[in-house]
């Protein structure tokens, strides 16, 4: 089995923390692809950049030269889920739906902690859209910017932690959900931190990836997700 892991950054590094987070949920056989967009921002951090990340992605798994049996989009409230499951008939996973999918099994309600405020009104729209919300006790911010999860990672911890903390104590989650592809790896801290089971989005992903290749499922093309008609493109898509 072979599953792409694409981020919607191109910062190299981030694509490698993301791999290497998805090989440790990753089956024997299970062959984890991790890619990073030839063209976007550094990080995502917004609507604008949060668009262009998701024609990125899909102009980077189209041009993937090889078989491959799932997607997993890793970034947290991104969009562009819809238009992968439009081009493929393979599953497509995406890391937001996939960690609150799978606080629901483990708790009455779930929060998010994430980087900037500015994410949150991202996240919550892509939870109401996958009808994921009426669980989600809150998205919270921890006030970092994506990249210094990289920069400063026992600061990023830390501020993680203590938002996942206020979560419990004044919201009332009893699920944590880690709110960006970029904070993989630091659920141990959290959990030590609050007591409460905390869902890392690659990893949840994979699992449930693997499980759609394993029961033979695909993305309905019927109605929604149906191939895009033919039509004539203006310098679209790109030359690969």
């Amino acid at each position: 089995m072979r599953i792409l892991v694409v981020n919607v950054n191109t910062t190299d590094s981030m694509t490698k923390t993301i791999g290497e987070q998805a090989r440790t949920a990753a089956s024997p056989g299970t062959q984890i692809v991790p890619l990073t967009p030839a063209f976007g921002a550094e990080s995502v951090e917004g609507n604008y950049e949060s668009h262009l990340a998701a024609i990125a992605v899909m102009e980077t798994v189209r041009s993937y030269p090889e078989p491959f049996d799932a997607v997993i989009q890793a970034g947290y409230g991104e969009h562009g889920r819809e238009g992968l499951q439009e081009l493929l008939s393979v599953p497509v996973v995406d890391i937001t739906e996939a960690a609150a999918a799978t606080a629901q099994f483990l708790g009455r309600s779930y929060s998010v902690i994430t980087t900037l405020d500015r994410a949150v009104p991202l996240i919550e729209d892509r939870l109401l859209l996958a009808g994921l919300a009426s669980r989600c006790a809150s998205v919270r911010a921890s006030g970092l910017p994506v990249l210094e999860l990289e920069r400063d990672p026992a600061a990023a911890v830390e501020a993680i932690a203590e938002e996942a903390v206020r979560a419990v104590e004044q919201d009332r989650a009893e699920v944590i959900c880690l709110g960006c592809g970029g904070m993989s790896g630091l659920s141990e801290r959290v959990v030590e931190r609050t007591g409460v089971p905390v869902v890392d989005g690659v990893t949840a992903a994979v699992t449930i990836a693997e499980s759609l290749v394993r029961l033979g499922l695909t993305t309905s093309k019927i109605r929604t997700y149906a191939p895009p008609r033919p039509k004539q493109f203006r310098a679209w898509p790109m030359p690969v």
